[in-house]
């Protein structure tokens, strides 16, 4: 075997310019911040499913990622790689858009936004599990802060802790597969590539989403409105693919651990533009909760990069995942 044929000699190393690693980063960052408002305009009146909403955008997003992956020849996975890849589909690609798809028919966009702000604290948890490192008590002091005020936000909301319904419980779901999967997928664009990861993820979940768009069209056809076709396209197209692009760009760049913490701005963009699209009250209660959420995931993403030292496993220190999907 030549040396450019195994995986190790395809692994670029980082890109110089941190100022441009951080204006990439912005922009995914942007781009992903109007998921949460445009899944909610998507299914908000029950024209399109959830179903149809949460898989449709990955179908066509996956569509992006496989004409982009044959135009630049990019190496296909091999062996226990696909199982990897696998992992990143069954959270990034299939459970988060579909979780976060369901609990938006029953929650505002800015109340998802603040619970799924705790997906930085929980991605920078599971790549700690993932690389076996052993961050200082601070790390899990915050991620656990972050935590509880992600439950108790939820909770205030409807009155009680008891209160708290199912589309609580889809975004908490949804944040801890896709955590799952930014881990997975931190360490796998080290072999992959950064954007090449993603978008394997998606062209190995086509099949499923496939099926999955074909069920909901049959039980719920879709009868949106020139908005909501709008919102779903930009879900698959910017949402689950280009923002992916600039987003793992900017990470390509770096410092990854200084272009991660660009996406903590993510939620409170999301809350801003659930504001201004779809004209939903902004309460104290949804600034103080995404202020302190926010807050304990920066302090857990930059614990652990300052404690990790030097990163096990091969996940870089400081490795964050974005709301994308």
């Amino acid at each position: 075997m030549r040396p450019e044929d195994s995986a190790i000699a395809r692994i670029r190393p980082p890109l110089h310019g941190r100022g441009a690693g951080l204006w990439w980063g912005a922009l995914g960052v942007i781009a992903f911040s109007f998921t949460m408002p445009f899944t909610r305009v998507a299914v908000e009146d029950g024209a399109m499913s959830p179903l149809f909403v949460g898989s449709a955008r990955a179908v066509l997003a996956a569509v992006l990622a496989g004409a982009a992956l044959a135009v630049t020849r990019q190496r296909v996975p091999r062996g226990t790689q696909w199982v990897r890849v696998g992992i990143v589909a069954a959270g990034a690609v299939v459970g988060f858009p579909l979780l976060t798809s369901y609990a938006l028919t029953g929650v505002p966009a800015s109340h998802g936004a603040v619970v799924v702000a705790l997906l930085p604290a929980m991605t920078a948890v599971m790549a700690v599990v993932r690389a076996g490192e052993r961050p200082r008590p601070w790390f899990w002091v915050a991620a656990g802060v972050g935590a509880l005020a992600a439950v108790s936000f939820a909770a205030l909301q409807h009155g009680g802790l008891g209160a708290a319904g199912a589309p609580d419980l889809l975004l908490f779901a949804a944040v801890i597969v896709c955590a799952i999967a930014y881990a997975e997928g931190g360490l796998l664009s080290r072999e992959l590539g950064s954007w090449q990861t993603i978008s394997w993820a998606l062209v190995l979940a086509a099949p499923l989403m496939l099926v999955l768009t074909g069920i909901a069209v049959v039980d719920t056809p879709p009868e949106g409105t020139a908005r909501e076709w709008a919102a779903l396209a930009y879900l698959g197209v910017i949402s689950m693919f280009l923002g992916f692009v600039a987003w793992y760009r900017g990470l390509a760049i770096g410092p990854i651990a200084r272009v991660g913490q660009v996406q903590l701005a993510q939620p409170v963009l999301s809350i801003v533009w659930a504001g201004l699209i779809l004209h939903e009250p902004i309460t104290w209660t949804t600034i103080v909760g995404g202020a302190v959420v926010v807050a304990c995931a920066l302090l857990a993403v930059r614990t652990r990069g300052s404690a990790a030292g030097r990163p096990a496993a091969g996940i870089p220190s400081g490795v964050s995942g974005s709301v994308a999907e």
